[in-house]
């Protein structure tokens, strides 16, 4: 789901692969290691096997994405991981109401600018990752 997609993401960051994609399973495995343990310091998230709900709303959460840029020493990349949340965030009550025209219609009139906006991100910020393969699935979940 997102929640590991951002995770992915979170490590994938902390190891600057925009710069040096081709990075050894030891090194992937040391970022997932500094990540696990950093999120475990602090905001109190400790790693799990398989990745359930509440990890995944403690993991989704802007305070986790201030906390991963701590271990990122790029500025540029903070300010991309801090929009990519935002707009997740400002998106997600429009999928999971049931009636977001009543329910969320501020976030409903502003989704297709946010998804546009979020697609954007992923294939230029993050396109070590996404590009040429962004689907509507990541922002819908």
């Amino acid at each position: 789901g997102n929640a590991a997609e951002f995770y992915k993401i979170f490590q994938l960051e902390i190891g600057e692969v925009y710069k040096n994609p081709s990075a050894s399973k030891e090194e992937r495995k040391r970022w997932q290691a500094t990540l696990d343990k950093h999120l475990r310091k602090k905001m109190n998230l400790k790693p799990i096997m398989r990745m359930n709900g509440n990890f995944a709303r403690k993991l989704m959460t802007k305070e986790t994405v201030e906390a991963v840029c701590e271990l990122i020493p790029s500025t540029e990349r903070h300010e991309a991981l801090r929009e990519l949340m935002d707009l997740y965030l400002k998106m997600k009550p429009v999928w999971r109401s049931t009636c977001p025209a009543q329910e969320c219609a501020d976030s409903l009139c502003q989704y297709s600018f946010n998804s546009q906006r979020f697609a954007e991100l992923l294939s230029t910020k993050f396109k070590y990752r996404y590009e040429g393969k962004i689907t509507n699935y990541f922002h819908k979940t």
